[in-house]
C-alpha cells in the first residue's frame, strides 16, 4: 500500500508539473505573439488592441457556454457594460486613471453578469437563447435612450485616460494601449486557467455534462452558474474597459447583437471548452475578416461564411480542438 501511495503521489506530481509546463509554454506563446505583433505590425496596433479586447469577450463567453453549457446570444451586454462603465467614469466623474477605469469596467461587467445570469438561468434551451437576445436588445435600447450619460447614437466621447502609472502616455500610434492590453490578456488568461482547473471549474464541467447528477450529489447548480456568470462578466467588462481606454470612445456597437453573435462564432471556430480555442478563434476570425474585407469589400461576407462552413464540416471540434485531437492521436501511435 505504501508503494502504491508513493506511486500515486509521484503520478500526481508529474501531472501537475506537466500542466504547469503547458501553462508556461502557453503564456510564453501569447507573449511571443504579442511582441511579434508589436514589431511586425506597428501601423496596425489599433486593430491588434481591438482583437485583444474581443478576445477577453470570447474568453468570458467560453466560461459560461464552453465550460457550463449555458446557451447565450447576449454576452455583448457584459462587454458593453464594462465599456460604458469605464467611459462614464472618465467622461462624467473624472476617473481617468486607466487602472481605475479598468476596475470600474470589471465591476460594471460583474454586475451585468449577475443580472444576466439571474435572467438567463430562469430557462433552458431555446427559451434561454430568447432571454439572452432580449437582454442585449434591452441593454442596447437603454444605452440609446440614456443619451445624457452614454451619448446615445453619437457615442460617448471625452474619454481621456491618463498615463499608465503616470509614466506611459497613450499615444496616437496605440503602442501603450496595445502593451496594456497584452498584459491584461496574459494576467486574465493565467487567472482563468487556475479557475477552470479548480474544484469550482470541475464542478462547472460536471453541470454541463449532467446537472441532475450534480443536484443529486448535493451540489448547487444554480448558485455555481451564477458565480461563473459573475466571473464571466468581470472578464467581459475588462475587455469592454480596454476597448474604451484604447479607442477613447464608446458606441452602441459595443452593445450590439451582432457583436454577441460574432463572439459565439469565434468561440465555435476556435473550439468551445478551451481557453486556447477561444483565443485562436478570435485571432483567426478577426484577422481573416480584416484581410478579406480589404481585398474584396463587396463579397467578403461570403468568403467568411464559406470558411465557417468548412470549419464546421471538417473540424467540428473547432480549430484548436481538432489540432489537439490530431496530435493526441499521433502521440498514441508513436508512444
Amino acid at each position: 500500500m505504501a508503494m502504491l501511495s508513493n506511486s500515486d503521489t509521484l503520478s500526481v506530481t508529474s501531472d501537475r508539473r506537466a500542466r504547469l509546463t503547458r501553462d508556461a509554454v502557453g503564456v510564453l506563446v501569447i507573449l511571443a505573439l504579442g511582441v511579434a505583433g508589436y514589431v511586425l505590425f506597428p501601423n496596425n496596433l489599433a486593430l491588434l488592441t481591438r482583437i485583444t479586447a474581443i478576445a477577453l469577450l470570447v474568453l468570458s463567453l467560453d466560461l459560461v457556454t464552453g465550460y457550463c453549457g449555458v446557451a447565450t446570444l447576449g454576452h455583448a451586454a457584459l462587454f458593453g457594460a464594462g465599456a460604458y462603465g469605464a467611459g462614464i467614469a472618465a467622461a462624467h466623474f473624472g476617473i481617468t486613471d486607466p487602472v481605475a477605469m479598468l476596475a470600474v469596467g470589471i465591476i460594471a461587467g460583474s454586475i451585468a453578469g449577475l443580472i444576466s445570469g439571474v435572467v438567463v438561468l430562469r430557462a433552458h434551451g431555446l427559451p434561454q437563447l430568447v432571454l439572452s437576445i432580449a437582454i442585449i436588445h434591452l441593454a442596447h435600447e437603454a444605452a440609446n435612450k440614456a443619451s445624457g450619460w452614454t451619448g446615445g447614437s453619437d457615442g460617448l466621447s471625452g474619454i481621456m485616460p491618463d498615463a499608465v502609472f503616470g509614466v506611459w502616455q497613450f499615444d496616437l500610434w496605440g503602442r501603450t494601449a496595445y502593451v496594456f492590453g497584452i498584459v491584461l490578456l496574459v494576467v486574465t488568461f493565467v487567472l482563468l486557467r487556475q479557475i477552470v482547473r479548480s474544484p469550482f471549474g470541475m464542478l462547472c464541467r460536471g453541470i454541463r455534462q449532467d446537472p441532475v447528477r450534480i443536484r443529486a450529489m448535493g451540489g448547487s447548480v444554480h448558485g455555481t452558474l451564477i458565480r461563473m456568470y459573475i466571473i464571466s462578466g468581470a472578464v467581459a467588462g475588462a475587455g469592454g474597459a480596454l476597448n474604451a481606454i484604447s479607442t477613447q470612445v464608446v458606441g452602441l456597437d459595443s452593445l450590439s447583437f451582432t457583436l454577441s453573435a460574432e463572439a459565439l462564432v469565434m468561440l465555435v471556430l476556435g473550439g468551445t471548452g478551451s481557453l486556447y480555442g477561444a483565443l485562436l478563434g478570435t485571432v483567426t476570425f478577426l484577422w481573416f475578416e480584416d484581410v478579406v474585407s480589404a481585398a474584396n469589400p463587396f463579397h467578403w461576407l461570403t468568403i467568411v461564411g464559406a470558411l465557417l462552413i468548412a470549419v464546421v464540416l471538417f473540424a467540428p471540434k473547432g480549430l484548436y480542438g481538432s489540432l489537439a485531437a490530431y496530435f493526441e492521436r499521433r502521440g498514441r501511435k508513436n508512444p
